[in-house]
């Protein structure tokens, strides 16, 4: 949607003039990732906040940021502050919109730099995704907005840019939460698009992890080229703030990286707590972004 200034070129396949079903198999295992230091939590501040959240992640995670400018990002009439936020734990693309906020943007909770726009629609459609809508232009790419089942919402995007980023220090979760009716569903289509690998899937997870102590979950860990994914499967009803969060960064001291938060005016809203070999918190960033803050090894 919005992020950088260089040119990338996407690989062009060019398909032989008769149809044959290797071709078409082909197509359809392609893996269109680029890296996991692409990919970039959205973040919508006020337009008021905007730069209080900006400084205030950087303080808490380092790194740097883009220049920051105004845009018109989708194909409606729209107009927003926007800035690409870059840290050793992971991405963040930040809007403020100075308009109301176009449908259906706001609610897509990633974006995912990919080597071939259209094809990879068109993957994800194979694998159960539906389009928000149709593929447009924005001032340096192209972008799409596609849902999964359980409704998870996520944008694909293209730009003429060609970034260089170093990797990342440690790769942060995208924390989905589905009830057991999507959960498969959404697995299935999201390790067939993405070439993902399950890395755990532990069916007797401890609720505490989702704010839910003495009962019982069930934990997904994924890993593919766009990074790492935790789908968490329970019944449906959480406690505040669990299902708000979309991002789980990773960090070498929780304690220390809290205390920087804290000076830089983000509010903790769950206490440490400790599952397993992991020690994690919850926080809310000036604007209103809510993220988990982890280290330790995953459970």
């Amino acid at each position: 949607m919005t992020r950088f200034t260089l040119i990338i070129a996407a690989a062009t396949l060019v398909a032989s003039p008769a149809f044959t079903p290797a071709f078409a198999a082909e197509k359809a295992s392609a893996d269109y990732a680029v890296g996991a230091q692409y990919d970039t939590t959205h973040v919508y501040v006020p337009e008021g906040q905007f730069d209080t959240f900006v400084s205030s992640f950087v303080a808490t995670f380092g790194g740097t940021t883009s220049k920051q400018g105004e845009f018109q990002v989708t194909p409606t009439k729209s107009l927003t502050k926007s800035q690409l936020v870059l840290t050793p734990a992971g991405t963040v693309s930040v809007f403020g919109f100075k308009t109301p906020i176009p449908y259906p943007f706001g609610d897509e909770r990633t974006g995912y730099l990919v080597t071939d726009l259209d094809a990879a629609v068109k993957s994800a459609q194979r694998h159960g995704a539906v389009r928000r809508l149709e593929t447009f232009p924005d001032p340096i790419g192209r972008d799409s907005v596609v849902q999964w089942p359980g409704g998870v919402n996520m944008q694909l995007y293209w730009h003429t840019a060609k970034p260089s980023y170093t990797p990342l220090e440690t790769v942060p979760e995208n924390r989905i939460y589905l009830t057991v009716d999507a959960a498969d569903t959404f697995i299935k289509s999201w390790t067939g698009f993405a070439h993902a690998r399950i890395t755990a899937d532990d069916k007797a997870a401890n609720g505490a992890e989702i704010g839910e102590p003495g009962k019982t979950i069930r934990r997904v860990a994924l890993t593919s080229g766009y990074g790492k994914m935790v789908v968490y499967v329970s019944d449906g009803p959480l406690p505040w703030p669990y299902g708000r969060d979309m991002t789980g960064y990773a960090v070498s001291d929780l304690n220390a990286t809290l205390a920087k938060a804290s000076s830089a005016g983000v509010e903790t809203l769950v206490a440490p707590y400790t599952t397993g070999k992991r020690q994690a918190a919850i926080v809310r960033f000036p604007g209103g972004y809510i993220a988990e803050i982890h280290s330790g090894e995953a459970n």
